[in-house]
């Protein structure tokens, strides 16, 4: 629960978020006590990165002497009640806690604030090195009790503490963002200690929020991905993307190997093409982009001396769907990501088909796709998949595709109907089924283009009463 505490003065919430940092610890140091920049802030600062948000810890001042202190500086809210950490503009202000673990899962610890905390041993409780680095905003002081920097440095990713790293099983699916963001390498001994953690008591909104931190976040997200495959996350929790391994395919249409290496390639493919997406459709390209081949590993054969996967847009809906299932995704911002990822996966030949029919497809045929999926999502889809290979491909057909959809103003949806309940009730139909039944033709005629106007549908309808 957040409390607000009191209204923020013009002048404070004004302040840029670094001056309001210094600010802030200009008045714990008043106290006697020590405000010290912590986490990722620090880290993305040291990587040349501009963090987004800022996280202070104060050391040597009460709960009751930091609410204080943080009063003058406007509206603060309670994020966490029984360990002090509250929320002041873009900062997150805490004092140090320990924690102690009493059961399995995420819920399942006990953290008790405790100002008196050294320096140390309040960064010892962080997951990773790069992230227990802490800067004094006064001074610029750099405190890095554990080699963090010199980590970052080097690109390498290791454990602060081994002994209590595993009490969050969480942190094994961090490493795969963190590897694939900033470039880095797990050094052997945390492999080790991250393949040994288990990962059944992670509940689906927590392992669905490092994955999309994994598909959104870095430029190749197929580095987390493959480090997944190395440490059996990717076997003991997406089992679909798992039966990809070793899936192969026909070399003429898919030098680079299996549907495995291949979907990493889309991936990669489909990251390069979100960036002014809102968020609601990265995520389904980017997961469109996942779950796209999901149907090849039933339905791969070898066949008149060539490997073949007919079928395989329709029979990835099924493993789709339950790899949706598991990570409970729905809408997300309002767009919905489900039916978007679903219609890629059974329809993500279609652009490339479309454009090579030997019969020129006629408006028809893009009118009635766009009834099951955005057009647009597709094309783009459709275009990470073409280029995610190796070798030479003419991927133009996509852009063809999305040019044609444009141009008849389907591109995220349908034409409305011209013709509805009320013109039928208006000509003397009484509700019912066969309502139904003549909006449908009249709708298929329009879709077709033989009917453009309300009045040609009103018209077909008398026709059919």
């Amino acid at each position: 629960m957040c409390h607000r505490m009191n209204n923020a003065s013009p002048d404070s919430a004004r302040l840029a978020p670094d001056s309001l940092a210094r600010a802030i610890a200009e008045a714990v140091r008043d106290r006697g006590g020590r405000a010290l920049l912590v986490g990722g802030c620090v880290r993305d600062a040291l990587l040349g990165q501009q963090p987004k948000d800022l996280d202070l810890e104060v050391f040597g001042v009460p709960v009751d002497g930091l609410r204080s202190v943080l009063d003058p500086f406007g509206r603060v809210d309670i994020v966490g009640e029984s360990f002090a950490v509250y929320k002041i503009g873009p900062l997150d202000v805490s004092i140090p806690r320990r924690e102690s673990k009493t059961g399995r899962g995420h819920k399942g610890f006990a953290v008790t604030g405790d100002p008196d905390l050294s320096i140390e041993e309040a960064a010892r409780r962080r997951d990773f090195t790069i992230n227990a680095i802490s800067r004094d905003p006064l001074t610029g002081e750099i405190l890095d009790p554990f080699g963090g920097r010199a980590d970052l440095d080097a690109r390498r990713l290791r454990v602060v503490d081994p002994a209590t790293f595993g009490d969050d099983s969480l942190r094994v699916l961090r490493a795969l963002q963190f590897t694939a963001r900033f470039d880095l390498e797990v050094d052997k001994p945390t492999r080790a200690t991250l393949r040994a953690i288990a990962l059944d008591d992670l509940p689906a909104e927590r392992i669905w929020g490092e994955m999309e931190k994994l598909l959104l976040l870095p430029a190749r997200p197929s580095v987390g991905f493959a480090l997944a495959l190395d440490l059996t996350v990717v076997e003991r929790l997406w089992p679909e993307m798992y039966a990809l391994m070793g899936c192969e395919q026909e070399p003429e249409w898919h030098p680079e190997g299996d549907v495995w290496v291949h979907t990493l390639m889309v991936i990669d493919e489909a990251r390069k093409r979100i960036g002014d997406l809102d968020r609601g459709r990265a995520v389904s390209i980017m997961l469109g982009a996942v779950c796209h081949d999901f149907g090849k590993p039933s339905t791969t054969a070898f066949s008149e001396g060539r490997i073949r996967s007919i079928g395989h847009e329709e029979a990835g809906v099924a493993p789709a769907t339950a790899f949706l299932d598991r990570l409970s995704i729905h809408t997300i911002d309002g767009f919905d990501v489900r039916k978007t990822v679903l219609g890629i996966v059974a329809h993500h030949l279609k652009p490339g088909m479309f454009k090579k029919s030997p019969t020129p497809v006629g408006d028809g045929a893009f009118r009635r796709l766009a009834q099951k999926v955005d057009l647009e999502m597709l094309a783009i889809a459709a275009e990470a998949d073409c280029f995610g290979r190796t070798g030479t491909f003419d991927c133009s057909a996509m852009r063809w595709f999305l040019e044609r959809a444009r141009a008849l103003g389907v591109e995220h949806q349908p034409p409305p109907p011209l013709v509805l309940g009320r013109h039928l009730l208006a000509l003397g139909m009484k509700p019912g089924p066969q309502v139904g039944v003549v909006l449908k033709q009249v709708y298929e005629r329009q879709l077709d283009g033989e009917i453009t106007t309300t009045e040609d549908g009103v018209a077909f309808a008398k026709t059919l009463l």
